[in-house]
């Protein structure tokens, strides 16, 4: 008789994350609405930078380097943009960011000079970050505290099915026109989300709490203080953005070594994408129920052994999924999860600092993995390079343990 309960409870999950049941906030659905039609423009545009821009005469390494320029963009904007809420507002600060994206990235085939692609490159990320912060802000403002994780999780599943449906776009969108008209659609997709937030997102979408946290007569917590109380959130945003950027590029290039297909390596981060859309919610929810600390810890170490996993994995390309589709499940998960202990441990009032900082750790990730992993990769080979991956992780993991007071249910109990 249990299993038929078990698959009950399932199917009643994936019928309450479909039907966002759980989400009574029509501001928090609408977040869901900015961050999946933005993640579509995200697939119009992202899906073809590459290509486009070795048809512009650009090579390999110029164009690595152009994707630092996004990084930094990142980096740079990532903590003013949590200033810039604080005076300005969340809803005013997303709608000028996403109106800011537009231009960049519907300019793009404008653009031919590296600077200058580099310069659009470096408002995309800042531009991004804004987006971000603000949607994160409002999002964890608004998410009832039981259900943090669980808001979080659809969130980056909206995302993650942008990221989905924009190449598809973009592939109809180029056999019907140009590569150059994606990139214009991304910016009029991205104009279409602006006008959506102005008309219907509450315009003190961050209010709640507000009142009784002045009353309270709470002081204002030091950007130290507040990435004190945030560091692991930032540790876990940290370790993916490295890990994410750092596999995207090299972990091809091992497989094919191993014996893995050019082709069969196109599509592996099909599955790793399949492995969090299918687990994030569930690990969100655990996270809400037993503590959000705890379960990162349990992710990380699922992860750090599928890390090891590439290490021996045989070349066979459903073997080879099945552990892309388990590092997604896994590590990719991390990150809803994370972004939702941050909402527990930081007050309403200092939620945009918050999210700079961690966007901002997540943005350094990116910056500091590609170079290591590719050194690692050139000097010491391939096993080297993916075992660093599992010592990133297995180091997340233990500072899990040493910081576990930073989880509330942890202190809660004592």
């Amino acid at each position: 008789m249990a299993e038929p309960a078990v698959a009950t409870s399932f199917q009643q999950a994936i019928a309450d994350a479909v039907t966002l049941k759980r989400v009574p906030d029509r501001n928090i659905r609408l977040v869901y609405l900015t961050i999946l039609l933005l993640g579509v423009a995200y697939g119009l545009a992202i899906s073809l930078v590459a290509v486009y821009l070795e048809e512009k005469g650009f090579d390999k390494t110029a164009i690595g380097e152009l994707a630092i320029f996004f990084a930094g963009g990142i980096v740079s904007f990532a903590i003013p943009a949590g200033s810039m809420i604080k005076a300005f507002g969340a809803k005013r600060v997303l709608i000028a960011s996403l109106l800011g994206y537009a231009v960049a990235v519907g300019a793009f085939p404008f653009v031919n000079g590296y600077w200058g692609v580099g310069a659009l490159r470096f408002f995309d990320g800042a531009f991004s970050v804004g987006v971000w912060v603000s949607s994160e802000t409002i999002l964890l403002a608004r998410a009832p505290r039981e259900d943090k994780a669980y808001c979080t999780s659809l969130y980056a599943i909206a995302l993650a099915l942008g990221y989905v449906i924009g190449p598809f776009l973009a592939s109809a969108v180029v056999a019907l026109s140009n590569k150059a008209t994606s990139f214009m659609a991304a910016g009029v997709l991205s104009v279409v989300t602006a006008l959506v937030v102005g008309a219907l997102l509450d315009s003190r979408v961050t209010s709640h709490g507000a009142e009784a946290e002045a009353t309270a007569g709470g002081e204002s917590l030091t950007t130290g203080q507040v990435f004190w109380r945030i560091k692991m959130s930032c540790l876990a945003t940290f370790s993916y953005g490295y890990f994410q950027a750092s596999v995207v590029l090299f972990l091809p290039l091992y497989l094919i070594e191993r014996g893995i297909t050019e082709h069969e390596t196109i599509i592996m981060p099909a599955f790793f994408a399949l492995g969090m859309l299918l687990f994030a919610n569930a690990a969100a929810q655990q996270g809400d129920k037993r503590g959000h600390l705890a379960m990162m810890r349990i992710l990380g170490i699922v992860g750090t052994f599928t890390c090891i996993a590439f290490l021996f994995v045989p070349p066979v390309g459903v073997i080879v999924y099945a552990v892309g589709f388990v590092a997604g499940a896994s590590l990719a998960s991390v990150s809803p999860v994370s972004l939702a202990l941050q909402g527990l441990v930081i007050p309403e009032r200092e939620l945009s600092r918050a999210g700079g900082l961690y966007n901002a750790s997540y943005a350094l990730g990116m910056l500091v993995g590609p170079p290591i992993a590719g050194a690692l990769f050139t000097k010491l080979g391939g096993p080297a390079m993916i075992t660093h991956f599992a010592v990133l992780w297995a180091a997340f993991v233990a500072l899990t343990i040493v910081f576990r007071r930073d989880d509330p249910r942890v202190a809660a109990a004592g």
